[in-house]
């Protein structure tokens, strides 16, 4: 090989390295993005409160006021939990037993007569309020000392099996209270 291709080659080696790292460069900037799926917003839930979406699907779970035939609300089971299966064509579907005592299903515990403490079965170290103002029930949260009116939240999961899901994060979009605009606070789950 002489100089003059050996100059050409190098150019060339030189070239495929710039690619390689603008390409992976672009590789690592679109896996910040929390998920590669692109989540539906539910609208139009009777009495939805707020709903989590979660890797690896696009379903959906509602939590809605359990409200019982007078109209009131059912003070020993506040939050009805079930899919919009958006998989499945949108299909509504209860949890499963094993997602509703050991994934999904929320636990309450009235505070009084209207409100009511809410956790997850599966991360009790988020508790959750059910309180009514204005004749309407909402969900809160305290995230990084902000007190948030839950709209949705979103749970990271990057592998593991189904009994131990890898999640990595948990990010809570909803009205801070405060200054009454919308953010999204994440938190880390341990």
């Amino acid at each position: 090989m002489n100089k003059s291709s050996l100059k050409h080659v190098t150019k060339s080696l030189i070239v495929i390295m710039i690619l390689v790292t603008i390409i992976s460069g672009n590789l690592l900037a679109q896996s910040k993005n929390p998920s590669p799926l692109s989540f539906p917003t539910p609208k139009n839930i009777d009495n939805m409160l707020f709903y989590v979406q979660r890797d690896p699907n696009i379903n959906t779970a509602i939590y809605s006021i359990n409200y019982e035939e007078n109209g009131k609300i059912n003070k020993s089971n506040p939050i009805k939990a079930y899919w919009i299966r958006y998989a499945e064509k949108g299909v509504k579907k209860d949890f499963s037993y094993i997602q509703r005592k050991f994934a999904y299903g929320i636990e309450s515990k009235a505070i009084n007569n209207e409100d009511f403490e809410l956790q997850f079965v599966s991360y009790k170290k988020l508790p959750l309020t059910l309180k009514k103002i204005d004749q309407k029930y909402h969900v809160f949260v305290n995230i990084n000392q902000k007190k948030i009116q839950v709209e949705k939240i979103f749970v990271r999961i990057e592998g593991g099996s189904f009994w131990l899901p890898n999640v990595k994060y948990a990010e809570v979009t909803g009205i801070d209270t405060a200054s009454n605009k919308t953010i999204t606070e994440r938190m880390l789950l341990k």
